[in-house]
């Protein structure tokens, strides 16, 4: 009878215990980084149930695109058509100008990059919390995605994945309040950083004094430094440039060329580099052999 009538742990210490134990197991990830492996399980568990809640959108896309009709078909085949001659011809011109920079790099005998291989993967869901910039996508460890890598659309840089499951893979958006993006402008190669505002459109360079040349529709490019991002990548454009007499730094605001709020598919980027075909060190031993002549010595 004692143990039918026993009362257990308070409701109110029954909380504090579930408390400490999420502070323990968060402090636990964050630190530590001892629950990746019950993570990677429990993506992979949960992983069916969240393909369930993605069927109903899949399906109604593929419902809809099963419906248009033969006219809205015939219009996109021919505008395709046109946009994939119009690419061919800038193709013809991007290798033409691709084998002369391996050319003149070759003469200066340095690294030259043979190009990025590319991975596309399809956006799964996003992270409803409204001060997170977060996607995630259905690519993962299995393709060969790792943390931290540069994540595209057809227009510029979209971010970097943060996380990695077995199957799917978390992307932090360059708009994130925790992202910085080592960026330069095109225009003059003025280097900086973009920080995410928490805003879809909005990024902000904070460090930039009040008399750097940047301006209005200027555009924002990867720099390369961080080992991130391969450089060159389009990031975004310049809209307000503010600058408030007695503070040291000018208020710089950008918009970024991604559609971060509507794109569906993403491009996760290798990037290759190939080493030089000749050291500089075993270049620069025969040069100076080559300019100091060989003379005789006599002995007195």
């Amino acid at each position: 009878m004692k143990f039918i009538f026993a009362e257990g742990p308070s409701q109110g210490a029954r909380v504090i215990g579930a408390m400490i134990l999420s502070i323990l197991l968060m402090v636990m990830d964050h630190r530590f980084h001892q629950t990746e492996t019950l993570r990677s399980t429990l993506s992979v568990l949960t992983y069916p149930i969240q393909f369930l809640a993605e069927a109903p959108n899949s399906i109604g896309r593929w419902v809809t695109e099963t419906l248009q009709t033969r006219d809205d078909l015939q219009q996109s085949n021919r505008r395709l058509n046109r946009e994939n001659l119009k690419l061919k011809a800038e193709l013809q011109q991007l290798a033409a100008l691709q084998a002369e920079n391996e050319r003149l790099r070759d003469l200066l005998g340095s690294a030259y990059k043979i190009g990025n291989r590319v991975l596309v993967a399809e956006l799964s869901a996003m992270d409803l919390d409204p001060f997170r910039q977060q996607i995630v996508i259905d690519k993962g460890s299995n393709s060969g995605v790792f943390e931290g890598q540069a994540v595209l659309d057809a227009h510029a840089v979209m971010g970097q994945v943060a996380h990695v499951s077995p199957l799917n893979a978390t992307v932090l958006l360059i708009t994130d309040v925790e992202h910085s993006l080592p960026v330069q402008v095109l225009r003059n190669g003025l280097r900086t950083v973009a920080v995410g505002t928490g805003s879809i459109n909005k990024l902000e360079m904070p460090y930039l004094p009040n008399n750097a040349d940047i301006r209005p529709d200027d555009l924002l490019v990867t720099s390369g430094l961080g080992g991130k991002f391969p450089p060159g990548y389009p990031v975004a454009r310049v809209t307000a440039v503010k600058r408030q007499p007695g503070k040291p730094f000018a208020t710089v605001l950008a918009r970024p060329l991604a559609q971060l709020d509507r794109t569906r598919e993403a491009l996760l980027v290798w990037e290759v580099n190939v080493p030089p075909e000749f050291p500089e060190e075993e270049q620069a031993e025969p040069a100076a052999k080559k300019a100091v002549p060989e003379t005789e010595t006599t002995a007195p």
